[in-house]
């Protein structure tokens, strides 16, 4: 990959100075990209592809780049959300991935046990803040996250790190009229989500999905009756959550507790 983009950068007469002008990045990077330090982005691919005039060859690449950032469980999940229709979730224990800051996406990868090299930190926070582009994309999916209130009082990486997440939280709210979040209050002691954490997606051909990940493993679910229970599941979840605006004042407050 590496040598393919330095190739069609030469092909295209630029130096590494003058392709990282051009793409609005930085010098380093592309040099990082080049000698294989770092996964190529795909908003670069697509964007190098047009500057170096690859006709398509740096485009098909990204194929190749999924298969190295996200597990062969989640790879199908992670195609399929770029163009889904609707994305819902429910977490009991984190913010969800695709509201996450960058420092505290940090937070959570360093904490994991066994501990990941900070090569493999840093590769799993570039691919899951690439994500969070389907957020802002023109044909914007519908996105619903219920999470429990413990989540939002979770000091991953300090106070000051919290307190960004809640406010980043709380500028996608304000901001985005596709996405809702809802709290389950921890005086909630019973609700549908017991049974823990999992993802939900209607994909653009119209198919239902759901992913849930846990300590025993990872799993896509795609069977029809399977699928339908959990909808059916996360739906009475919503309805005992606090609603938008009242799960907004609570992540309000928590934020300003910090």
């Amino acid at each position: 990959m590496g040598d393919l983009i330095r190739i069609h950068r030469t092909r295209a007469g630029l130096t590494q100075k003058e392709s990282a002008d051009r793409l609005l990045i930085s010098e380093s990077l592309v040099g990082a990209y080049e000698r294989a330090e770092r996964i190529p982005s795909l908003e670069f691919l697509h964007d190098a592809d047009r500057v170096f005039d690859a006709g398509g060859a740096l485009k098909a690449c990204v194929e190749l780049v999924d298969e190295e950032k996200y597990s062969p469980r989640f790879l199908n999940w992670a195609r399929l959300e770029r163009d889904a229709r609707v994305i819902s979730g429910y977490e009991t224990m984190l913010i969800p991935g695709l509201l996450q800051t960058e420092a505290y996406a940090y937070a959570v990868y360093r904490s994991r046990k066994p501990a990941y090299t900070e090569d493999e930190i840093v590769r799993h926070v570039e691919a899951r803040l690439e994500r969070q582009v389907v957020l802002t994309r023109d044909d914007s999916p519908r996105i619903g996250f219920v999470i429990e209130e413990s989540v939002l009082e979770k000091s991953l990486g300090g106070p000051a790190v919290l307190k960004e997440q809640l406010l980043r939280l709380l500028e996608c709210i304000g901001r985005m009229n596709h996405l809702t979040v809802q709290v389950v209050p921890s005086d909630q002691h019973t609700h549908a989500g017991l049974m823990g954490p999992m993802q939900l997606m209607n994909t653009a051909e119209g198919r239902s999905l759901v992913y849930v990940a846990g300590q025993g493993g990872d799993r896509l679910i795609s069977k029809p009756e399977q699928v339908s229970d959990l909808f059916d599941l996360f739906g009475i979840l919503r309805a005992q959550a606090l609603n938008p605006w009242e799960s907004a004042e609570l992540i309000e407050k928590k934020a300003a507790q910090l």
